[in-house]
């Protein structure tokens, strides 16, 4: 299950442990960025670039920064301006 923090219209989410943990929530990701509301940004932290979820966030029509915090830590963050 997808653990989502909320600060504001921001949802927050981190899946580091899961993805190096042998996990791929990318699927939940992408259910949770359709029933989201209009506005909502999503930050979401990886273990590496992730390139998969970008496209799929990208396909939706989002708009994806990918950030490089640290060592084995991105932060993508994309925008829900429209339904999808």
């Amino acid at each position: 299950m997808l653990d989502v923090k909320f600060e504001g219209k921001k949802a927050v989410i981190d899946v580091r442990e899961r993805i190096l943990n042998g996990e791929h929530p990318r699927n939940e990701i992408f259910e949770y960025v359709k029933q989201a509301s209009i506005g909502t940004i999503f930050e979401i932290h990886v273990p590496k670039r992730a390139q998969p979820l970008v496209n799929g966030l990208e396909s939706f029509g989002l708009n994806v920064i990918v950030n490089e915090i640290g060592p084995a830590h991105y932060m993508l963050v994309a925008a829900k301006l429209e339904e999808i």
